[in-house]
């Protein structure tokens, strides 16, 4: 089953990353911009009986491995 975990830092936390983004972004004239705050996307093909079992399972490895708990939340999706 695949299924996708997207990570992003918690609101409050900074986003270095995202800040250069939104600079650069800004110099190439993209004057609209309130924000950029970057994120990974991780994908996993878990073999699982459904979808329950295998967002229990992702959680399990965010948890322990995946994400940081401190600074990061992660979204599941299946």
């Amino acid at each position: 089953m695949r299924v996708s975990v997207l990570i992003t830092l918690k609101p409050g936390v900074l986003d270095a990353e995202g800040r250069q983004l939104e600079r650069a972004l800004r110099e190439l004239g993209y004057d609209q911009l309130a924000e950029v705050r970057t994120g990974k996307v991780i994908e996993l093909d878990i073999d699982a009986n459904d979808a329950d079992h295998a967002r229990q399972l992702a959680r399990e490895m965010c948890e322990k491995l995946l994400a940081n708990p401190v600074i990061e939340q992660y979204e599941i999706r299946v």
